[in-house]
Parts: C-alpha cells; sequence; structure tokens
C-alpha cells in the first residue's frame, strides 16, 4: 500500500507541477512550446527505460544459460534413475536379505545401502596422517556405506579399488576422492594407512571426485567407510524406461516385506535439482520483470515518437512537398530514437555485465559471459524500439501535407 501511494505521488507530481507551470495566456493562444530541458528529460526516461530492459534481457539470458548448465554439467556420478528411501522397520535388521531380493525385481540394475544423501552429508577432523602439521585441521565429507555403493551410482575410481565382498578386511578400508589426496598431499596413497578417531584405516582405493552437493560449492574432501551398520537409507538404480512399472513391483514387494511402512521415496536427480529452487523462482521473476519493463520502454518510446512527429510535423509536410519519399521521412524519424537505443545499448552493457558477474560468484562452478548475449540484447531492444516508432514514423510519412500546412497556418 505504501508503494502504491509513493508511486502514485511521484508519478503525478511531474505532470501536475508542470501544467501549475503554464502561463494561460500563452496556452489560450496556443504559443505552447518545450525548452530544450524538457526534451532531455524525455530523452533521458527513454534511455533509462530501455536501459533498465536490456539488463533484464541479458540477465534473462544468462540465468537461463547457468541453469540450463547445473542441470546438464556431469557431476561424477549417474543420479539418472536412481530412487532413493530411508531405512525403517523390518529392513533395518534385515538389510542384506532385503538388498538380495530387490536386484531380482526385473528392471533393477543395482542396489545397496548407504549413508550418502544429496547436500547432508556428515562431516570431520578427526583424520590424520604421515607429514600433516599439527596445527593444521582439515574437514572431510564422511559417508558410511555398505557393498556396492560405488558401483550403484556409478562413480568412477582413479585407483585402487571399491569396497568388495571377496574382502573380510575392508571394515579396516577407507576410500578417499581426489580432492582429499590433493588436501593431504599424499603421494602413492594406495595401500598407506591414517589415522581415523575410529582408529587406523587403509587407503584401499581413490575415487574421481563427484559433487554431493550443489554447484555453488567446490567439491570437498570426502572419504567412504565401510560401516554397513551405519547406513541410513537404501538407493536403488533402475533400468532406463521401466521406471513406472518396476518402481510398482518395489512397492509391492516392500509392502510384504516391510509391514506398516510406506513406501516413501524420492529420484535422486529431483534432489540435486532442489538444491536449485531459488535461480528457478529468480529465472520466472526476471522473465515477468524483463517483459514488463520493455513494455514500459516501448510506452514511453511511443508516447516520445508521437510527440516528435506533431513537433516535426511542418517540417515533415514540407519535405514531402520538396520531394522527400516515405522511406526518408521515417529514417529521419527514426535515426533519432535508434540513436537513444545505441545509448541505451551502451550504457546498460557494463552495468549487466557487472551485475551478473555478481551472481554467477555464487557458483563455484558457472558460465563464462559471452559478448554475442549482449548483441542478442542489443538487437531485440533495437527491432523492439523499430516496430514501436515505426507506427508513428509511417503515420507522419503519409499524412496530406497540404492539410498539414492548412491548419498551421490556421
Amino acid at each position: 500500500m505504501g508503494i502504491t501511494i509513493l508511486t502514485g505521488l511521484i508519478a503525478g507530481s511531474y505532470p501536475a507541477l508542470y501544467l501549475s507551470g503554464f502561463n494561460p495566456v500563452n496556452v489560450l493562444k496556443g504559443k505552447l512550446k518545450a525548452s530544450i530541458g524538457e526534451l532531455w528529460v524525455r530523452k533521458g526516461l527513454v534511455v533509462f527505460q530501455f536501459c533498465i530492459s536490456m539488463i533484464l534481457i541479458v540477465a534473462v539470458m544468462i540465468i537461463y544459460r547457468q541453469i540450463s548448465f547445473v542441470q546438464n554439467k556431469h557431476l561424477g556420478l549417474d543420479k539418472e534413475n536412481v530412487i532413493n528411501f530411508e531405512i525403517r522397520g523390518k529392513v533395518s535388521d534385515k538389510k542384506e536379505t532385503f538388498l538380495t531380493e530387490v536386484r531380482k525385481i526385473p528392471g533393477v540394475r543395482n542396489a545397496a545401502e548407504t549413508g550418502f544423501k544429496v547436500g547432508g552429508n556428515g562431516w570431520t577432523q578427526g583424520v590424520d596422517w604421515q607429514g600433516k602439521a599439527p596445527d593444521e585441521d582439515y574437514t572431510f565429507e564422511e559417508v558410511m556405506t555398505g557393498d556396492d555403493m560405488i558401483e550403484t551410482l556409478g562413480i568412477s575410481m582413479l585407483e585402487g579399488r571399491s569396497f568388495s565382498r571377496e574382502f573380510g578386511t575392508d571394515s579396516m578400508s577407507i576410500i578417499f576422492n581426489e580432492a582429499a589426496i590433493k588436501t593431504m598431499g599424499l603421494k602413492d596413497p594406495i595401500g598407506k594407512t591414517i589415522r581415523h578417531y575410529t582408529g587406523d584405516k587403509q587407503i584401499v582405493g581413490i575415487m574421481k571426485d563427484f559433487h554431493t552437493n550443489s554447484l555453488h560449492e567446490q567439491v570437498k574432501p570426502l572419504f567412504f567407510l565401510y560401516k554397513p551398520e551405519e547406513t541410513t537409507n537404501i538407493i536403488i538404480k533402475l533400468e532406463a524406461g521401466k521406471e513406472r512399472e518396476t518402481i510398482a513391483q518395489l512397492q509391492d514387494f516392500y509392502r510384504q516385506f516391510n509391514p506398516g511402512y510406506a513406501f516413501d521415496y524420492t529420484f535422486m536427480d529431483q534432489d540435486y535439482q532442489a538444491q536449485y529452487e531459488a535461480e528457478k523462482r529468480v529465472s520466472t521473476l526476471s522473465k515477468y520483470f524483463a517483459g514488463l519493463a520493455i513494455l514500459i520502454s516501448c510506452l514511453g518510446l511511443f508516447g516520445l515518437a508521437a510527440f516528435a512527429a506533431e513537433q516535426r510535423s511542418k517540417e515533415i509536410s514540407i519535405r514531402k512537398v520538396l520531394g522527400a519519399t516515405t522511406t526518408s521521412i521515417i529514417g529521419l524519424l527514426s535515426k533519432d530514437f535508434l540513436k537513444l537505443v545505441f545509448m541505451s545499448l551502451l550504457i546498460a552493457s557494463p552495468i549487466a555485465w557487472y551485475l551478473m558477474n555478481k551472481w554467477l560468484e555464487n557458483f563455484a562452478y558457472h558460465i563464462e559471459i559471452k559478448w554475442w548475449v549482449f548483441a542478442i540484447a542489443g538487437s531485440a531492444a533495437i527491432f523492439v524500439a523499430f516496430i514501436t516508432i515505426g507506427f508513428q514514423s509511417i503515420k507522419a510519412a503519409v499524412a496530406n501535407p497540404v492539410g498539414v500546412i492548412e491548419d498551421g497556418m490556421n
């Protein structure tokens, strides 16, 4: 309500003050003239409006490209067609039996127990290794897991192996990602022993880096520990194209195996996308604001074009009598306004570049702003401006010059 009242006061104050400053005698005699200052104010408003429009057009394009980038960037794991649900009830006591039966269901490619959660893993500083400075602390993401978790998510191994049932000592094993090895500065890490707060662990594998959080954050140092007894959820990889019927069979099996509990699952790719809800809202809102800004800019330009055409009606008529063509008249009226649009582009481009660079800094991984984004925004603004002023220009260019001159003489 406050914004509405303030906007009304500001919008109404200029015409009220402007009209109250007229000399009544001059108005009645038709000697009302616009000053140079008033003309510059009008042009300045048009430039300002188109600056805002072009900044918003650039913003919409860059936000769309960044959201497309985060949605399509390979995260280092295969998140497609993977469902995730919490371990509850009877499943907690018979996880191996449950997983064995689940893997037999047609359409299930693999299944595993894990403590991995998108954007919600635990962390620890309780890791020591030979060569670590005693006064330095490093934070690691910590994930408890059982067999097949790495295979189910398609995480690539850089060195060594993943956890396997073939080895009876994996409870004393640990697998790090690349970021963790770089943080620790270890050379030839496979087979080396580190001190975990639960005891000594042997490094049996190095994973390629993968994203556990959104692209707002860098990949963090992370490790997997083989602790099936501490896993909290089940992940199941489904065969592409058979998701619906496979999930239906999983629901039936789950009800029989774990009566009294609902089969509440989420898709892992949706869990990742949920981290970008704020960006999606910004994208939607920016489209509406850009459209509104362009509409307001066009109205301002339309009004200025109508005013200029009226002010120059005698000049246009004389030019037509002297042989000027309709095309030349349209060009005469249009070029001044297109200059304003070009000026807006020159002002808006560095501002848009700065603002969108600041926005992109919120992402650890982001696109680069390309020059053609500004070229497209400028071309769109010029096209819209030309269409807007074209109507008034054509109207003035095709007007009967005799009638206009006679009206002026009267």
